[in-house]
């Protein structure tokens, strides 16, 4: 038992806090925030995992341009990132907010009417900008508030960062059950509830996000790239976060594929992406302080990617029994958990890590690029994928490749 718990028994705190204590803890803004990542994921969860279907079945797009559109998505929002980090540092959090929340309506609704190529991919662009400018200025807030909070004595700053890791799976968990369920009318339909989440989301911002955020100083965009180019730690640990991204963008383009040849249809897939989110719903927090009690952030993340690599292996073993039906979907439950264990063992260590990295001043710049590197890993990948899975190669090929590329990004893990 470290000293830090003793003193903490002894002042008669918790060593192990639960989700309700740490909850309790919070100022109003990051429960603002917490809750704003909860219905960001609604909205977002409840259209896009049926958008890869969408796009190949009910308009007709070739593998390539499917993986295509779907990388372009990612990296229209990872990648512009470093944009919208950019922006909350000039400008504060709720401009920037606000803006995203009205693009994001747009792009959802363009979506829901969109029938040629170029349309697709506008509404998709406009969909991943929106998030751009909304996510790294919440997210940016978040890890500052973390830091705070663990300055204060609440705790080490991953329990805060879990949390709005288990707010965002929750809505991950609730939207895509919302999605199954009206797109038994129509795909539009799905896209237009999601902008009417949006709507709600902008509503409640316009009138409880702060104009100004003690602590958080304006500094002026220019000035704060080239010392990021040149910090290689950083750029570092955004390749290596730029791996996971990719395996995780799987569950929108390996995952659909390999439950489609399964059972013949996607209906089970709205059920795997709810075991992934009540998986962190329920094991986030407890894997989070099993993590800090015993692992610095560098292992924290290895032990993810690890755990992430064999999930890709345990489709690729399995795949060639051609096993159908509700057995055929057993290697994909075991990629899905893997996955998420992998996750929650990564995204928590990754952001934590941020801020000891950037400069004073340029926590949304530097949260905005991490987003960027790894989302342009993630568009030349997901082509990639999407161009192996038509070639006509074994079916296990695509699957063995993702596995090798997590274990690779360990070695771009800096030293702490």
């Amino acid at each position: 038992m470290t000293q830090q718990t003793e003193t903490e028994k002894t002042l008669g705190e918790p060593a192990r806090p639960s989700r309700r204590h740490i909850w309790a803890q919070l100022n109003r803004l990051l429960r603002l925030l917490i809750l704003t990542q909860l219905a960001f994921s609604i909205g977002f969860f409840a259209v896009l995992p049926f958008l890869a279907e969408h796009l190949g079945t009910a308009i007709g797009m070739a593998g390539w341009m499917v993986g295509f559109v779907l990388g372009l998505r990612t990296f229209s929002q990872q990648g512009l990132f470093v944009v919208g980090g950019a922006l909350a540092d000039r400008y504060g959090v709720r401009p920037v907010v606000l803006a995203g929340c009205v693009l994001r309506i747009a792009g959802f609704a363009w979506l829901g009417y969109a029938q040629a190529d170029w349309s697709v991919i506008g509404s998709v662009l406009l969909i991943g900008f929106a998030a751009a400018l909304f996510s790294p200025a919440v997210e940016s807030e978040v890890a500052r508030q973390a830091v705070v909070w663990e300055e204060a004595g609440g705790g080490p700053r991953t329990g805060v960062l879990a949390l709005f890791t288990v707010a965002g799976q929750a809505g991950a968990f609730v939207g895509p059950l919302i999605g199954a369920l009206l797109l038994a009318v129509d795909y539009r339909v799905v896209c237009l509830a999601g902008a009417g989440v949006f709507v709600l989301v902008l509503a409640g911002h316009f009138w409880l996000l702060p104009q100004h955020i003690p602590g958080r100083e304006r500094v002026e965009v220019k000035g704060g790239l080239g010392g990021l180019l040149r910090n290689r730690r950083f750029l570092a640990l955004c390749c290596a976060y730029g791996a996971y991204l990719l395996a995780y963008n799987q569950l929108y383009l390996l995952l659909p594929d390999e439950v489609e040849r399964a059972t013949g249809s996607q209906a089970a897939l709205a059920w795997l992406f709810g075991l992934s989110s009540l998986l962190v719903v329920t094991a986030q927090l407890p894997v989070t302080r099993w993590a800090a009690e015993r692992l610095d952030l560098r292992r924290s993340m290895t032990a993810g990617l690890l755990l992430i690599a064999a999930g890709f292996g345990v489709v690729a073993v399995m795949r060639p029994a051609g096993w159908t039906g509700n057995a055929g979907l057993l290697p994909a439950a075991g990629f899905v958990v893997l996955l998420t264990l992998g996750q929650m063992l990564v995204a928590p260590a990754a952001r934590a890590w941020v801020p000891d990295l950037a400069v004073a001043g340029r926590l949304g710049l530097y949260t905005g690029a991490m987003s960027s590197v790894s989302g342009l890993i993630v568009l030349v990948g997901s082509a990639g994928t999407g161009s192996l899975m038509d070639t006509g190669l074994p079916a296990a090929v695509p699957w063995l490749v993702l596995a090798a590329i997590p274990v690779a990004s360990i070695a771009l893990l800096p030293r702490r």
